[in-house]
């Protein structure tokens, strides 16, 4: 059944918006390490996608106009990488911390507590739109279920 495979591309959908919310709550959990087991500050890290299993969109369009909908195979989004932001650190001048040099600057990570907050927001909301999205493939294959009653 074509409409099952929705399940697969709404399951997807929640596991990679997961793994962005805990990424961009390690960003905000670590923005004031200054020392990490590489050495050196807290670099804010992203999340990359990727789609997986479809087709293009002029495949998927033509597809749709003869009829045969979603391609059974599996499809959906996954996250293709962890980077590291390359932005410059933040310097602050703070000559009591541990990890100052000899002027009395301290490398910060480059995590902007904003950006960090409006991430952790969308992923919320992405989340919830693929549950709104599950919810009504669900509601469909009850309804059809009904049908055949």
């Amino acid at each position: 059944m074509a409409f099952l495979s929705a399940f697969d591309i709404c399951a997807s959908g929640l596991s990679a918006q997961r793994l962005r919310l805990d990424i961009a709550s390690e960003n905000i959990t670590n923005i004031d390490t200054t020392r990490t087991e590489a050495g050196g500050a807290y670099r804010r890290k992203l999340v990359v996608f990727e789609s997986y299993g479809t087709d293009s969109f002029k495949e998927a369009l033509r597809n749709a106009s003869r009829g045969r909908g979603i391609s059974s195979r599996g499809v959906g989004v996954r996250v293709a990488d962890i980077v590291e932001d390359d932005r410059e650190m933040k310097m602050v001048y703070n000559p009591e911390h541990p990890d100052a040099d000899e002027s009395g600057f301290v490398e910060m990570p480059n995590v902007d507590i904003l950006k960090e907050t409006a991430d952790a927001m969308s992923a919320t909301r992405s989340y919830d739109a693929n549950i709104t999205a599950l919810n009504a493939v669900k509601l469909m294959a009850q309804k059809a279920l009904e049908i055949g009653k």
